[in-house]
């Protein structure tokens, strides 16, 4: 049931209570109003827990971002080292002929 559904079928229930004798329409009113405000508190935590998964969601990709940007500097260095290691290596090997 989307929100229109929702807030269409309370009007139509308070139409309908409207309706009853006054003994009997209070506690009902009182249950209907309960049930807005309690609606209206769970819309208002469903958004919040929405924004808080963008967030979180946001955040994994910035993390994956960095992981990613980490380990290509990660190899760029073995292979800078790599490379100086062999290069130290070629003088004493030509040294020791």
């Amino acid at each position: 049931m989307n929100e229109q559904d929702f807030q269409n079928k309370l009007g139509e229930l308070m139409k309908q209570i409207e309706n009853l004798p006054p003994s009997e329409r209070g506690p009902l009113e009182k249950l209907a109003a309960e049930t807005r405000e309690r609606h209206e508190k769970m819309k208002k935590t469903v958004g919040e827990l929405q924004e808080s998964l963008d967030y979180l969601r946001l955040s994994v990709k910035y993390l994956v971002f960095d992981l990613e940007a980490t380990r290509r500097e990660n190899d760029y260095l073995r292979k800078l080292i790599e490379t100086r290691s062999s290069q130290d290596q070629t003088p004493d090997n030509e040294a020791a002929d």
